[in-house]
């Protein structure tokens, strides 16, 4: 009953919308009257009335254009391979130039890929992108089959074949584990697709290490407390109806309730944003929470495989990963230069977590690895905002280069 229940209160947000919208129509008349200042507050109120509740569809990228060199140019949204789990994106440009191929690994933790806008325009202007647009589960109907951790490892696979030859992977955050195993796979089968570089960032690779809260609450239960207590039904309403999945509205509780005053403050600066008409600063804030508030649910089976091979049995930190039965050395990976980026900061995915792939990468030499920690930024600052535009970035930039 835990999908339906929140089916209910998905329903009371979205009256609660509709609601605030009336009020927010009914105010606009007093606004230009001599009790402005109270229609404000009536507004301002209305309008965070409109913001109540989740959103289950994933938000544009608006990413139109671009500049390269010295010239704006117009950017298309190309799909290339879709499966009913995800989409291979290319942000295609009309330019004469080849540039480095990269597909960028998007997170299936909650939220939709389009988190990694930032990220992805900060790579277009040197790059042809490649993005793994993740579907909701709720959407995928029980007749499409499983999802699990060897498929997405496929899908990586499948999609650096669709791009061709001479592409690089770059990861963010929890697929970091899924692109080693890829690229481990690929160097097994001497697959020509096997990318040229692969940056890791701010990824799991070995939890071991300095444990976060994260790491700790994984381990703090058995797998069987996970799937009894966190794993619910989809209920009729959706395409996906009887699929068991892990709620992304789970996740994202789980997240704001890391930060619970964070977020608490922000809500209440918007509030005053509206009073106070500073329409800039409300607009700043209301697109961070369109973001967060927009969330996926996760296949019940990936969501437990990866809750127990990489946070509870360390599976890939001690090199003991299998796929599809068959275990895949990490030191296979002899062609694919390997570049790791941390935080300083990070609370989420702890500093030495990642740079942990250098060791299990034993079969590169010293010349293709590449490691940067990033000063004062915590787990997002580590793919997006200035530090990463003006500090980070050219660092993988470079590699990428270097190894194309």
């Amino acid at each position: 009953m835990l999908y339906q229940a929140f089916d209910v209160q998905s329903d009371i947000a979205r009256q609660t919308r509709q609601w605030g919208s009336l009020l927010h129509d009914a105010a606009a008349p007093w606004l230009r009257t001599p009790w402005h200042h109270n229609a404000k507050w009536w507004s301002a109120g209305a309008r965070m009335m409109m913001r109540a509740g989740l959103t289950f569809v994933r938000p544009a990228y608006g990413i139109n254009t671009v500049t390269v060199g010295n010239r704006e140019v117009p950017v298309i949204e190309e799909p290339v391979l879709a499966t009913p789990f995800g989409t291979l994106l290319r942000f295609r440009k009309d330019i004469d130039t080849a540039q480095p191929k990269v597909l960028l690994l998007a997170p299936l933790s909650g939220h939709f890929a389009t988190l990694l806008r930032g990220t992805v325009r900060t790579l277009l202007p040197d790059h042809d992108v490649y993005i793994t647009d993740w579907h909701n589960a709720r959407d995928v109907p029980l007749s499409e089959g499983r999802f699990g951790f060897d498929d997405y490892v496929d899908h990586v696979v499948r999609f650096m074949e669709a791009i061709g030859e001479g592409a690089h992977l770059m990861a963010v955050c929890q697929p970091a584990v899924q692109a080693l195993a890829a690229t481990a796979v690929m160097a097994h089968t001497r697959n020509p697709a096997q990318p040229r570089s692969m940056t890791l960032m701010a990824g799991p690779v070995d939890c071991r290490i300095s444990p976060t809260s994260v790491n700790q609450l994984a381990t703090s239960k058995p797998i069987e407390w996970f799937e009894d207590n966190l794993i619910a039904t989809v209920s009729g309403r959706h395409k996906g109806a009887g699929r068991r999945v892990y709620p992304g509205y789970m996740q994202v509780t789980a997240f704001v309730a890391m930060n619970a005053q964070r977020h608490q403050d922000a809500h209440t600066n918007l509030f005053w944003h509206y009073v106070d008409g500073e329409t800039e600063k409300a607009r700043a804030v209301e697109a961070f929470y369109d973001e967060y508030f927009a969330v996926l649910d996760l296949a019940a089976e990936f969501y437990l495989e990866t809750v127990k091979t990489v946070f509870q049995d360390y599976t890939l930190a001690r090199n003991e990963l299998t796929y599809r039965g068959e275990r895949i050395d990490m030191g296979a990976i002899r062609r694919t230069a390997l570049m790791t980026v941390e935080g300083e900061r990070d609370d989420i995915c702890a500093v030495g977590q990642t740079m942990a792939a250098h060791d299990l990468c034993s079969g590169l030499p010293p010349h293709m690895k590449s490691h940067h920690l990033q000063a004062g930024v915590g787990h997002y600052g580590v793919f997006s905002g200035r530090k990463w535009e003006s500090q980070t970035y050219p660092l993988v930039r470079n590699f990428i280069a270097a190894h194309a």
